[in-house]
């Protein structure tokens, strides 16, 4: 059994960063625990990782179901890491047509989801001696877009999350790290967005030459995480060099 402060929570794992964080912390010596609603997904991750000599687990888990959550919980006494990494975007409407269906989603998965998370796992945390709560936001939750209302007032409240736990545990032995990504190309995200309408989602990276990819941010998180005890990586925007801000992209013609 490895000890409370190498153990790693990751969810939203079944594709994209979460999985690539699965992988690169198992390879930093952690025992990931990874969590998704797919549980074939998981299950392959967490077979691939202990073939590869590391040690992992899957749990089939829906971060908005609070009552899973706390069940989950009771599975581990300490741990030494969560990731909050579930969580994405629905549609890209304008606020006057936008769906408050879509709008609920969004704000259910990467808000509740990550204050869900953070509550049943964070006694665990502490009890560690050494924890560290990551965030992983998006720089959608430092700045708005036309189209993006919904999906930006989630990350918004993601941010704020981060940034008020961090005033409110101060002097005790748990960090709270926020990563929050540009332009990000994995194989769901855009895809989903758009309802799976394969055009759309390939609009969103036409002419950019290198967005980041899931690796890009996966390494920055377990670089975050493995820092010394006493220094804590409040915000980090991680971004692609095409991409100076929100709105502002080059695009190669």
């Amino acid at each position: 059994m490895a000890p409370a402060s190498r153990i790693a929570v990751v969810t939203g794992a079944s594709s994209g960063i979460g999985a690539a964080t699965a992988r690169q912390l198992a390879a930093a010596g952690y025992r990931v625990v990874i969590t998704a609603r797919r549980k074939d997904r998981i299950e392959a991750l967490a077979k691939e990782l202990t073939a590869a000599g590391h040690s992992a687990m899957a749990y089939q888990l829906d971060v908005t179901d609070r009552a899973a959550v706390d069940e989950f919980a009771t599975a581990f006494e300490t741990i030494g890491v969560l990731v909050n990494n579930a969580g994405g975007a629905l549609g890209a409407d304008p606020v006057a047509t936008g769906d408050p269906a879509a709008w609920r989603a969004m704000y259910e998965t990467n808000v509740i989801g990550t204050l869900n998370l953070t509550q049943a796992l964070l006694p665990k945390l502490v009890a560690s001696g050494d924890g560290v709560v990551v965030v992983v936001s998006s720089t959608a939750g430092l700045g708005t877009y036309e189209g993006g209302a919904g999906y930006v007032a989630a990350k918004h409240g993601e941010h704020v999350l981060a940034e008020t736990l961090r005033l409110e545990i101060v002097g005790q032995p748990v960090r709270v790290v926020e990563i929050a990504p540009g332009m990000v190309r994995t194989e769901e995200f855009a895809l989903t967005r758009f309802g799976g309408d394969e055009a759309k989602a390939a609009k969103v990276y036409e002419g950019v030459a290198e967005p980041l990819t899931a690796d890009d941010v996966a390494e920055t998180i377990t670089w975050a995480v493995t820092r010394p005890s006493h220094v804590n990586v409040d915000l980090l925007v991680l971004r692609p060099r095409a991409q100076a801000s929100n709105t502002k992209v080059h695009r190669e013609r």
